[in-house]
């Protein structure tokens, strides 16, 4: 995991390195699901707030809305303020892009790891 001797702990090692041990590999997974975790609350408490503030919606009310807006289901509640539509149109674009960024946050370790391990065993043919 160094190049040109310089360590960077959000690089994965190399084609011509070897593969990354378990232990270490769990850790990177653990990593990279905290991330993906934290993501999703952050853009979850966005859409709480936005929901709280331009519907007045009461704070379970918002929670459900940018639950469900989220995680691709839609809104619960009607939206009456033009302020409120535009908000979670603006929430619903950002939510799809941040599932799809998270999603890739979340993989990438294990997809790597599973190319990474094929470049090997086609090297050793």
């Amino acid at each position: 995991m160094r190049r040109n001797g310089i360590k960077n702990r959000f690089t994965f090692e190399h084609k011509n390195e070897p593969l990354l041990p378990r232990d270490l590999f769990v850790k990177r997974m653990v990593k990279h699901l905290l991330i993906g975790t934290f993501t999703i609350l952050f853009s979850l408490i966005i859409g709480v707030i936005g929901y709280h503030y331009f519907e007045d919606m009461g704070w379970i009310d918002s929670l459900l809305n940018a639950s469900m807006i989220l995680g691709g289901m839609g809104p619960v509640n009607s939206l009456y303020t033009d302020s409120g539509k535009i908000f979670a149109s603006i929430y619903a674009l950002f939510s799809g892009i941040i599932f799809l960024v998270t999603v890739g946050i979340i993989i990438a370790p294990a997809v790597h790891r599973f190319l990474h391990r094929l470049h090997i065993d086609e090297e050793k043919d």
